[in-house]
């Protein structure tokens, strides 16, 4: 069978070409992509998942095509169920969970308030030093100043008491008054 001159086979062989360069694309450039699908609704359209099925569609014709001698038309839908039954299980047990993960790994400034951290490189008086945060998620290391201008040296715990423009104002344990 022939479209525009070109075999069935050629044209899904093109198909899975551009199909793979433009997901390898959407990979790099894919934040930027992300602004022009803002206008839809959500949930409306994933070019993750159309690019999946462009290239599962393409990837199976051409392979059917090539090892079978089934109608191109049987093929073609062959491809599109195949398709549909792929992408689906990507979008079920790949990037919906992978969604999720991200958004529990995620925190805010405020988030830090009351933690409890330890000091990895001394606070001078007048200066910064670096706190890490060890917690269930992983560990947070952040630039860290002394709430009180007081030096506090490596390894010491300390108490966040505040957060601004990404730097912990914090004070050592042993300092806390809770009477």
């Amino acid at each position: 069978m022939e479209i525009f001159g070109y075999s069935i086979q050629t044209i899904y062989l093109f198909a899975l070409v551009i199909g793979g360069v433009l997901t390898f694309l959407y990979i790099l450039f894919g934040d930027l992509l992300e602004g022009l699908f803002e206008i839809l609704p959500d949930g409306f359209i994933s070019p993750t998942l159309v690019l999946s099925f462009i290239t599962f569609t393409s990837a199976t014709g051409y392979i059917f095509e090539k090892l079978t001698s089934i109608h191109s038309g049987i093929i073609l839908i062959i491809s599109v169920i195949v398709s549909l039954l792929l992408v689906t299980l990507l979008n079920v047990f790949v990037l919906i969970p992978l969604s999720s993960a991200e958004e529990s790994l995620a925190y805010r400034d405020e988030d830090l308030k009351g933690r409890i951290g330890r000091v990895i490189v001394s606070i001078p008086e007048d200066g910064f030093g670096e706190v890490i945060i060890e917690g269930n998620g992983g560990n947070i290391g952040m630039s860290a100043k002394s709430f009180e201008e007081k030096a506090i040296p490596y390894d010491t715990k300390v108490l966040v008491i505040d957060v601004q423009d990404s730097v912990l104002y914090v004070l050592p344990q042993q300092d806390l008054d809770f009477t």
